[in-house]
């Protein structure tokens, strides 16, 4: 799927965003990754703390994906996408918890925040291509229906 220069600028900015905070799951933002954990999933230090390193060896994998695997870009973008869904109840967990974490210490902090996650899936569909992808092959199947 062919995008536009701008697309690609935010395909790699996009991919970036990604990486950096990948890396901070392994080092620097350990700890406050850990907030993000779900309070439903097991309580257990060791598990906890494979969620942060295994999420963030995703995140620094699609980071690397969206900037250098361009042939490929519009699955990556879906599996971006896909990628906030799913980490989309660490979000609402801080909210509905009361989490302090990455200077999102009060509720309302926290509920705005919830918001920003479909701009993120947007922007991995958009920039990638995959929104468009998404539109035409919809088109196509009922089209086939009629």
């Amino acid at each position: 799927m062919k995008t536009t220069a701008l697309q690609n600028v935010f395909r790699v900015l996009l991919g970036l965003m990604m990486v950096l905070p990948g890396v901070g799951h392994l080092t620097f933002q350990r700890e406050e990754f850990l907030a993000q954990v779900p309070r439903w999933l097991p309580n257990d230090p060791a598990f906890m703390d494979f969620v942060v390193i295994s999420s963030g060896v995703v995140e620094i994998a699609l980071g690397l994906a969206m900037i250098f695997w361009s042939k490929h870009k519009v699955y990556v973008g879906l599996a971006l996408a896909t990628f906030y869904v799913l980490i989309f109840p660490g979000n609402i967990s801080q909210y509905t918890n009361g989490i302090d974490a990455f200077g999102l210490d009060t509720d309302q902090k926290r509920l705005i925040r919830l918001f920003f996650q479909p701009v993120l899936i947007l922007w991995a569909l958009w920039s990638t291509g995959a929104l468009k992808y998404i539109i035409s092959k919809s088109r196509k199947e009922k089209h086939y229906v009629k």
